[in-house]
């Protein structure tokens, strides 16, 4: 089975939650984990519909690594493998190695 998000939306494949704040604190694996925070693009939607007609950019592409808002996505199961929904406006940064 194949998602084709629609508008702003982008399909995310879960790795995990980020371990570490941008200052440096260490999350403790003790910490409840609800969501993961970080995933791998599979696919992205062709963008918001404008007023005008025109559709937004989303500024991310499929293979990219990304953190998002832990309650933003919605979970989906494609063939057993979790897999997010999560709008544009909820992603908060690409991880660049």
């Amino acid at each position: 089975m194949k998602l084709k998000p629609i508008g702003d939306n982008i399909i995310v494949k879960a790795t995990g939650r980020v371990t570490q704040t941008a200052s440096g604190i260490y999350i403790p694996e003790t910490a409840k984990e609800e969501r993961p925070e970080k995933g791998e693009v599979v696919a992205v939607g062709p963008g918001r519909l404008l007023d005008n007609g025109s559709r937004s950019e989303v500024e991310v592409e499929v293979g990219q690594k990304i953190i998002f808002k832990t309650y933003a996505p919605a979970e989906v199961d494609i063939e057993g493998v979790k897999h997010l929904v999560v709008p544009a406006k909820d992603v908060v940064a690409v991880i660049e190695d």
